[in-house]
């Protein structure tokens, strides 16, 4: 599992992880070689001359003292190195996870990263600090205790070195009855996981519906599959858990009648009987706790290799040699893209001379998003290219990418945190002035001036104090102060009340400014002032044009007008 680690975080980690665990086996064979001294303790104490024991019982607790230094120096350098080996595998996780392609995440998976980002995380990393140091000790001690029977007594030690394997036995079969009882139950969780985000989600829809007071049955099927895995896993851990203890019992049986029979036979006295099963009943304890320690080694053990799978996922390929672009136009060149066994686009060509507007518009499931999630590399195209700038995106350094487009989508995600903290999220080195000029721009100062707090006011987690429209302006204003040359615009509109429409328009038009721009909106005013419109249907053009163009065509797109231009269509 060392290993395991070691491989997941990286080699740095290494001296660090071999320092700690030799502390803590040397501090376990500390803890062995002081029970050695309870043999002439006992050996006095029952003599003849009870009173020479006092020097062996000073020995005893100078032993002991050096044994609890060592523990503690061993437990703090676990602490140490599993706290480090924690934020080591959160900002690998994190880095892992940003560079993902989106199409990754699919609602599957949700519940999947929440478990192993929380749960999982803690408890693989929390080997080192609070597992290594019992497992070790529950290993090395009786070993030493066993080693030190056999210098005292090799029939008795022999005796108590026969356990040593059978213990092994047991703790490698309910390691493997375990593993697939184990993975089950993990499936399990997270499907549960996933169930909970669901339900809390669906809440405006089951409170629409008046179900508020009724079950979710794809929650309640879940948490009862998670409770028929938990189940499985504690039946699967009974005979190893009852069969340890069993062996424990027995090694101690058999080490008293063993003990009698010598000391009848006049072989062995009963003050060395008395001290061989002392030193027995020393080595029951740690070899007892081994089931629970390896239940949780267990666990802890699979969480980590669905980590290593989870950062084994391989992120979108980047560049050995990026190529900057010098321009800003935008190309689609015979693209192909498929998502699962569905075709989205279907040899797609168009393109966007630098500082034109492009429209795209069409029915639902067209491919509409999708194609400003291709030009951002969301995804990678499945065949032909995507270029900015007359360099294919794939080309193109993940960051100066990022860097040179601007998002402003229809769901708004606001960070937790302040409204200026989420408008610097544009350009964090933005000066005071540049902040606050890219809010008047996007109208966001009217919203800062009605709340308490002016620009101090917490959005809440999402913007959850915020209003849809009030979010986009937020997201407008972090966007005219990212001032990137591309900006690409995907129902930013809609659903937004007259007012908040009318407030993110005026913002929007001095975003686009100057800018490559490709837009994609269900209502066709906003649309009007494109240099070109392309519709898209079933992932392929079917038009293209300007505004006029496509309304003398009489075809797809003046449908689609006529539509909106009807009263009372939104």
């Amino acid at each position: 599992m060392i290993r395991t680690l070691l491989r997941v975080l990286g080699h740095e980690y290494a001296q660090p992880v071999r320092r700690t665990v030799t502390l803590m086996t040397i501090t376990a064979i500390a803890e062995g070689l002081s029970y050695a001294l309870l043999v002439p303790v006992l050996q006095t104490l029952f003599g003849s001359t009870p009173g020479d024991c006092l020097p062996w019982l000073v020995a005893f607790g100078a032993a002991v003292a050096v044994y609890a230094v060592l523990r503690y120096g061993s437990d703090l350098s676990g602490f140490r190195v599993g706290t480090t080996m924690l934020r080591g595998m959160y900002y690998r996780l994190g880095d892992h996870l940003a560079r993902l392609p989106i199409g990754w995440y699919s609602a599957g998976r949700v519940g999947q990263v929440s478990v192993l980002a929380g749960q999982g995380v803690l408890q693989a990393m929390g080997v080192i600090a609070h597992l290594l140091a019992p497992f070790i000790s529950a290993c090395v001690t009786p070993l030493t205790i066993v080693a030190v029977m056999l210098s005292f007594n090799w029939h008795m030690g022999l005796a108590a070195l026969i356990a040593v394997p059978v213990v092994a036995v047991i703790q490698v079969r309910t390691g493997r009855a375990l593993a697939a009882a184990d993975a089950e139950s993990a499936g399990r969780g997270q499907e549960a996981s996933a169930r909970v985000i669901e339900y809390l989600q669906a809440q405006p829809v089951l409170r629409a519906g008046g179900r508020t007071v009724e079950r979710f049955r794809l929650l309640d099927d879940s948490l009862r599959d998670v409770q028929r895995a938990s189940r499985r896993t504690l039946v699967s851990v009974l005979p190893g858990v009852v069969g340890l203890t069993l062996v424990v019992q027995a090694m101690f049986t058999v080490l008293l009648v063993l003990g009698a029979s010598l000391a009848l036979g006049g072989d062995i006295g009963a003050a060395e009987v008395l001290t061989i099963l002392v030193l027995a009943a020393r080595c029951a304890d740690p070899l007892l706790s081994l089931s629970d320690i390896g239940g949780k080694l267990r666990g802890a053990r699979s969480e980590l290799a669905r980590l290593e799978a989870l950062l084994r996922t391989e992120p979108l390929p980047q560049a050995a040699e990026p190529v900057q672009p010098i321009r800003h136009d935008l190309e689609f060149d015979s693209v192909t893209f498929r998502h699962g066994n569905r075709t989205v686009m279907d040899d797609v060509s168009l393109s966007v001379p630098q500082g034109q507007r492009l429209a795209v518009v069409g029915p639902s499931g067209a491919g509409k998003s999708t194609l400003l999630q291709l030009l951002a590399r969301f995804y990678d195209v499945d065949a032909g290219a995507v270029r900015v700038g007359g360099v294919d995106v794939r080309m193109i350094d993940a960051e100066l990418l990022m860097a040179q487009t601007a998002f402003v989508f229809q769901d708004v995600y606001l960070f937790d945190g302040t409204i200026e903290e989420n408008v610097r999220l544009g350009r964090p080195d933005a000066s005071d002035a540049e902040v606050r000029a890219a809010a008047t721009a996007a109208r966001l100062d009217e919203v800062i001036e009605r709340l308490p707090g002016g620009w101090q006011a917490n959005v809440g987690e999402g913007g959850a104090s915020l209003s849809g429209g009030e979010r986009q302006r937020v997201s407008i204003a972090r966007a005219l102060l990212k001032d990137a040359p591309v900006v690409l615009l995907d129902e930013v509109t809609s659903a937004l009340d007259p007012v908040n429409e009318a407030a993110v328009h005026e913002g929007i038009e001095r975003l686009m400014a100057g800018r490559t721009v490709v837009m994609v909106a269900h209502r066709l005013r906003t649309v009007q002032r494109a240099d070109r419109i392309v519709f898209l249907d079933g992932g392929r053009i079917v038009e293209e044009g300007s505004h006029e163009q496509l309304l003398r065509r009489g075809g797809r797109y003046a449908g689609f007008w006529n539509v909106a231009m009807t009263p009372g269509t939104p």
